[in-house]
């Protein structure tokens, strides 16, 4: 099924018990009911502050964070959630590096938790660069549910998709 473009590689079962969601058309009740409010992180400015806290919480001692923006040039299809850059610049007789994170925009509108998770995951790459085992324990050390928020975002983007709202 076309629809379920990002939950490929889960498993059948869990697939079939979605399409099941998507046929009754309960998909979107069930998100609501479990993730009820929206957040009110529509700025760059409080995007970065957002990421900021999360950061001085769990990597205190990491690179700092020197952009945190909403980006509508990123595509969730082609691209990912998230992007985070690392760009090394030679300044006179020093090495200066510079982390951005980006978020796609349409996160904007999404449950907390959702952008949490991303940002988390953007977080957890400032440490570790590759989606190694260590990388994923940085996520869930930084947020304990950070498994089920990336399932959930991925039946939100679906249910997005379905109506026609997904980048």
């Amino acid at each position: 099924m076309s629809s379920l473009i990002y939950l490929q590689g889960y498993p059948e079962s869990l697939l079939s018990q979605v399409r099941s969601l998507i046929e009754q058309q309960r998909l979107a009740e069930v998100l609501q009911k479990r993730y009820p409010d929206s957040h009110n992180i529509t700025s760059d400015k409080a995007l970065y502050e957002y990421a900021l806290d999360l950061k001085n919480s769990y990597l205190r001692n990491a690179a700092p964070l020197n952009k945190v923006a909403y980006d509508s040039k990123i595509k969730v299809m082609k691209h990912a959630l998230g992007l985070h850059t690392a760009v090394s610049r030679v300044q006179g007789g020093k090495l200066k590096a510079k982390a951005e994170i980006r978020v796609a925009t349409i996160f904007k509108s999404a449950p907390e938790a959702f952008l949490r998770m991303i940002v988390v995951h953007e977080l957890a790459h400032i440490k570790e660069k590759d989606h190694s085992k260590a990388f994923y324990q940085l996520c869930c050390h930084m947020e304990p549910n950070y498994h089920q928020y990336e399932f959930d975002t991925r039946l939100w983007l679906t249910e997005q998709a379905l109506r026609g709202n997904a980048a």
